[in-house]
């Protein structure tokens, strides 16, 4: 794996654990967290969700599903 890659999944996997802190976030919320801009951050929850880890009850507002993840 490269390291691109690695950052990027490393940087997902403390999105998905910021949003189960929380509760609900919001997208800008998650960039200024991250420092990164509002669209790295959509594509980052895009993995997410196409996982079923996250979903978006109102417009850029977030929040973990109840599906089983173990963290490692």
């Amino acid at each position: 794996m490269n390291q691109s890659t690695s950052r990027m999944l490393n940087r997902v996997k403390a999105v998905y654990l910021y949003i189960r802190e929380r509760d609900t976030v919001s997208t800008t919320e998650l960039a200024e967290e991250f420092g990164i801009t509002d669209r790295t951050v959509q594509r980052d929850l895009n993995v997410l969700e196409y996982n079923g880890l996250v979903q978006s009850p109102h417009r850029g507002v977030w929040s973990t599903t109840s599906k089983k993840v173990k963290i490692s």
